[in-house]
């Protein structure tokens, strides 16, 4: 999920400015209304360490109504705070009808920075059992803030671990801000990938339709104050409108917008990666090995493997799968080409035709095109209800979880090559006798709706990419380097889930 966005995105300082004016009239605006209309409004700021929370807060408040608002710091909890359930401090702090409570830091403390540093302390079966239970808590206090009529508005501040370690140094660099960088600050950025990753599973664990996060790329100040602003007023827009048709919290709408600015994935993928034959002939060779000794050692031990192909229409998905299984045993595997639902499949649910096709343990599926069907073609095709195709992120991730938990290893390609690529490859086929019958005039039509297929999929490898079935995003314009990459990942993949056993 996190390691997924694109934190590079920037914004023109001017063009910043006069996006930010507007929306600050505008935020004004709608803070007045949710005042008279009893609307209470809770605003949780999380992210990484030296991410800005402090600024875009800041930044934010400058539009709003100084008399209608409250901002709370979430340090560590105090004597008369530990002697109570972790939310009370929180509860004792949500907003009256018509006011704001900004958080920065809340109460996902304990889930993160509290989680992180008990593991580090050699107590992590002690946190796990907490996990799940904490989880629990936050949901139903979110869950039960909304059926009452608050808005939730949560927002996590990502940047990458260079970044980090420059603001820091930065901050330490003057007397008058070296406070504010700690040892355990440092300590997260040593260990920045586990903490990431306790950030992630938190992400999965609390991302619900009545409170869902909205991430934001922090590394350019002035874009994660545009999106910030763009998200809070898009979502008091929806209140109001919710409201207005005397909705509640537990009734069905149409569901809360995620953010104003969508993620970016696919824009941050360095596409002029590449092998040479000679590289490729040498790495593929000694890669495919490998999967003929991992495979035997995965029959032997039982354990199911599910992999995933989604990508471009001619981005290679079939020639990395065909390199793939080369060296499996055939009466260990099978590969699934996924088409439109017949007739039969039309009739059950959408994934019932997936679980036909799960593995048993020991063998491996390999799906050529899956489940993610339902966010892309069927989203852009009109062929499920908006409602279905937003609901289908939640209903695949617990899908994928439940295959996790039953002991497989899923993974995900994203076979990604740019318009012109694909342009020459359609044109090549169209040319070769042998060829031919790869190309219909579908995949043309498709091309006019890249940039539909673009925003679909850049949203799908944000939402399911997971810690336990995260995506790959394989660089395709090299067909070499791309069938490498499939290979080396599947290796890695099935080699660390054999040493952890």
């Amino acid at each position: 999920m996190l390691e997924k966005m694109d934190v590079s995105r920037k914004m023109d300082s001017k063009e910043a400015k006069k996006i930010l004016e507007e929306a600050a009239q505008k935020l004004g605006r709608l803070q007045r209304e949710c005042k008279n209309e009893n609307i209470p409004i809770l605003i949780a700021f999380e992210g990484m360490g030296a991410a800005g929370k402090g600024i875009q807060i800041n930044r934010l408040i400058q539009a709003l109504d100084p008399r209608g608002f409250e901002v709370y710091t979430s340090n560590q909890s105090n004597r008369e705070e530990r002697l109570r359930p972790f939310l009370w401090r929180y509860w004792t702090k949500t907003p009256a009808k018509g006011r704001i409570a900004i958080f920065d830091r809340s109460w996902y403390r304990s889930v993160q920075a509290d989680r992180f540093d008990a593991e580090m302390n050699g107590k992590k079966e002690a946190t796990g059992k907490r996990m799940e239970v904490d989880y629990h808590d936050i949901r139903s206090f979110e869950k039960q803030l909304y059926d009452d009529g608050t808005v939730l508005i949560k927002l996590f501040l990502y940047i990458d671990k260079k970044e980090q370690k420059k603001r820091f140094e930065k901050l330490e660099s003057s007397k008058e801000s070296a406070w504010r960088v700690s040892k355990d600050d440092w300590k997260r950025n040593k260990e920045f990938d586990r903490y990431v990753k306790i950030n992630e599973q938190m992400l999965e664990a609390t991302d619900t339709e009545y409170a869902p996060w909205t991430l934001v790329e922090a590394v350019d100040k002035d874009y994660a104050a545009v999106k910030i602003i763009s998200t809070v007023c898009e979502r008091l827009e929806y209140a109001l409108s919710r409201k207005k048709q005397g909705q509640t919290g537990g009734k069905k709408q149409e569901a809360i917008p995620r953010e104003a600015f969508k993620n970016d994935v696919l824009s941050g993928i360095d596409l002029t990666k590449s092998l040479t034959r000679e590289e490729y002939k040498e790495q593929i060779k000694k890669l495919q090995k490998k999967v003929e000794k991992l495979h035997n050692e995965l029959y032997q031990r039982r354990i199911p493997v599910i992999m995933g192909f989604e990508g471009w229409d001619a981005a290679g998905k079939g020639g990395a799968i065909r390199r793939l299984t080369s060296h499996l045993d055939p009466r260990g595997y099978q590969v699934n080409p996924t088409a439109a639902p017949n007739d039969i499949e039309k009739k059950h649910h959408y994934l019932w035709r997936f679980y036909v096709d799960m593995p048993k343990a020991g063998h491996i599926a390999i799906f050529d095109r899956t489940w993610y069907g339902r966010v892309m073609v069927e989203r852009i095709e009109g062929f499920c209800t908006t409602e279905e195709w937003q609901r289908a992120y939640g209903e695949i991730n617990e899908m994928e979880r439940h295959l996790t938990n039953a002991g497989a290893i899923v993974l995900k390609f994203w076979l990604h090559i740019d318009k012109d690529e694909q342009e020459r490859r359609f044109k090549e086929r169209m040319n070769d006798p042998a060829k031919q019958w790869k190309i219909t005039e579908e995949d043309w039509r498709n091309r006019e709706k890249w940039d539909q297929y673009e925003e679909a999929v850049n949203e799908m490898l944000i939402r399911t990419s997971t810690t336990y079935a995260p995506w790959t995003v394989v660089e395709g314009n090299s067909k070499y380097y791309a069938r490498v990459k499939v290979l080396r990942t599947v290796v890695e993949a099935i080699e660390a889930r054999l040493k952890e056993d």
